[in-house]
C-alpha cells in the first residue's frame, strides 16, 4: 500500500527553508509511503525521493521514538537534493501504537524483512539509523548487502555504565561505518571512541541532538553539522557527487 504526496504538497518535510540549511528540502522531491508486511509484523516506509537519486539511504528510529526525530527529519529534508532518497523506516511495533521495543533480535527481523523494498530502486544502499536503530544497521548491514553504516548517537553504553561497551557492534561492522554523536551524549561522548573512528561531533548536542540555550551553538547550526557532516561523508566515498 503506497502513498504519495506529489511536490509542493503540505507533508511535514515540504516545510520552506534557505538553502543550505539543515530543514532546506528539494522542491523536486516527493514523498511516498508503504507499508512492508514482516514476520515482525507490519512496517512502514517513508520515502523522500531524490529527482536525481545515486544512492538510497535507509534509517531507522530508536528505541524511545520514531521517524519523527529531529535528526531523521533533517537529514530527509535536505540530503534529495544531492542525490540521496532517504527511506525512513518504522519498526513493526511503532507501526501497532507499542510502546515498548521488542528485543534485539525481533528488530533485526523487522529491519532485514524490508530491505528487499528498500534495494527496489536498484541503487546503491546505505543502512543507517539513530539509537537503537543505529545498532540494528551495524548488526546486520553485511548481511543485507548495505555499502556503508550511518550510526546516528551510536549507544556506546548505558548511561553511567561505561563497563557496559557495545562497541563489539560497531568495530565488527567490516564495512565503512560514520558515527555522529552529540557531544553531551549520556551513552558515549565522541572522547569515548576509539582513535580512528570516522566520527562527526555535533557540539554540545545530547543524545537526541538537542543543544541547550546557553550553547554557543543554535539547534538550526547543530542540524548543519550533522548534515554537513552526512553529506561530505558520502562524498569521500564517491556515493554522490
Amino acid at each position: 500500500m503506497r502513498e504519495v504526496t506529489e511536490p509542493g504538497g503540505r507533508s511535514a518535510t515540504s516545510r520552506a527553508a534557505k538553502p543550505g540549511q539543515a530543514g532546506a528540502v528539494d522542491p523536486a522531491a516527493a514523498t511516498e509511503r508503504e507499508i512492508v508486511r514482516t514476520p515482525a509484523g507490519d512496517a512502514r516506509i517513508t520515502w523522500r525521493l531524490s529527482a536525481d537519486a545515486r544512492v538510497v539511504l535507509a534509517l531507522g528510529h530508536g528505541a524511545g521514538g520514531g521517524v519523527e526525530a529531529r535528526d531523521l527529519v533533517a537529514l530527509a529534508a535536505r540530503l534529495p537534493a544531492y542525490g540521496v532518497t532517504v527511506a525512513l523506516v518504522e519498526q513493526p511495533w511503532r507501526v501497532a501504537g507499542k510502546k515498548v521495543a521488542p528485543a534485539p533480535k525481533t528488530l533485526d527481523a523487522g529491519w532485514t524483512a524490508v530491505w528487499p523494498m528498500l534495494a527496489a530502486p536498484g541503487l546503491p544502499l546505505v543502512a543507517g539509523g539513530r539509537s537503537a536503530g543505529a545498532r540494528v544497521a551495524c548488526r546486520t548491514a553485511r548481511e543485507v548487502g548495505a555499502r556503508a553504516v550511518l550510526a546516528l548517537s551510536f549507544p556506546l553504553h548505558p548511561p553511567g555504565k561505561p563497563e557496559r561497551s557495545r562497541l563489539e557492534e560497531l568495530a565488527e561492522v567490516g564495512l565503512p561505518v560514520l558515527v555522529v554523536q552529540g557531544g553531551r551524549d549520556p551513552f558515549g561522548v565522541p572522547g569515548e571512541f576509539p582513535a580512528g573512528t570516522d566520527l562527526v561531533e555535533v557540539p554540545d548536542g545530547d543524545h537526541g541532538f538537542a543543544v541547550p540555550k546557553r550553547s554557543d551553538i543554535g539547534q538550526e547550526a547543530a542540524l548543519t553539522v550533522l548534515t554537513d557532516g552526512v553529506l561530505s561523508w558520502l562524498r569521500g566515498y564517491g556515493a554522490v557527487g
